[in-house]
């Protein structure tokens, strides 16, 4: 899917190294800089992949997720606010609505290290029809050697929400994620407290655990691609690590029978203690990604 966008049709050349395309219903914006290529969809200020000079592709997309008005897109790094999980109302959509609605590129520069991005998206008819606060929430990307997204969120309200980060990796059960403290909420098991005596997290079948104790940077090591990524997280009370393992990975129409294999997700969130947004105070909810040894 990461050749197929770069392979896109050019529709504006905003900057030399910027441009917008079309992929099947959606907007895309295309970063080609000699530091680094990167991508992503206007649908949700969506990141959908970035590769640094020199390096594998650190973002995983599903080579069959529909590009379609209002589906979610599985892969890069979906925004999930202003709720995160199921909805109160099983009308409402899933980890909420950002991902789901059209965002504006509002600024954007660029030097000789990288590209860095503002995207919008503002309360309207769109948005009340699941929530009826009014808001305004920023996405600021600067991508070159190293990631760095933030959300921001401006109005008088209560959110849950995270950094919904895929990342791509040789082989899953060669994979695993080290710095997430002792103590997790397994949602696989109900919502039963575990723990992990070592804060290292494996993943031999399905996966999905909010971590209460984390510490701020998370390692993803990855024997099959000699590599390891490094996940700092800002302004969060939680990490989530999540892996469909085989059998729901087949039950899930966007993710190849055996995609499971090839990505991990590490989650910068706010799950188990809301964020409170203020008007005189914004909320904020950040990561930081970095390759950061190989061999």
């Amino acid at each position: 899917m990461m050749n197929k966008i770069f392979a896109l049709p050019v529709v504006e050349q905003i900057t030399p190294v910027l441009s917008r395309r079309q992929q099947d219903e959606l907007e895309l914006i295309v970063v080609d800089h000699p530091q680094v290529r990167a991508s992503f969809a206007l649908q949700g200020a969506h990141l959908l992949s970035w590769k640094p000079a020199g390096e594998e592709e650190v973002l995983w997309l599903s080579d069959i997720t529909p590009f379609k008005t209002g589906v979610a897109l599985r892969g890069g790094v979906p925004v999930c606010w202003p709720w995160f999980g199921p909805a109160a109302q099983k009308e409402l959509p899933s980890h909420g609505f950002a991902r789901n609605l059209p965002w504006s590129l509002s600024a954007h520069n660029e030097d000789e290290n990288g590209v860095v991005l503002t995207f919008e998206l503002h309360s309207s008819d769109a948005s009340r029809q699941y929530w009826p606060h009014d808001f305004t929430l920023y996405a600021r990307f600067k991508v070159g050697k190293t990631c760095e997204m933030e959300l921001e969120a401006h109005g008088d309200f209560e959110t849950t929400s995270a950094l919904h980060t895929y990342f791509n990796v040789g082989d899953i059960s060669a994979v695993k994620v080290s710095g997430l403290g002792d103590t997790y909420i397994d949602k696989v098991n109900g919502g039963e407290q575990g723990k992990l005596s070592d804060g290292v997290q494996t993943f031999p079948d399905r996966t999905d655990r909010v971590y209460l104790n984390a510490e701020a940077c998370s390692l993803i090591h990855d024997a099959a691609l000699k590599r390891c990524i490094e996940v700092v997280h800002h302004h969060h009370s939680n990490v989530v690590g999540w892996n469909p393992g085989p059998a729901l990975s087949v039950s899930m129409a966007d993710v190849p029978d055996e995609g499971y294999k090839s990505f991990v997700c590490v989650e910068t969130a706010c799950v188990t203690t809301p964020q409170k947004t203020r008007v005189e105070k914004p909320s904020r909810l950040a990561q930081t990604l970095r390759v950061v040894k190989k061999g």
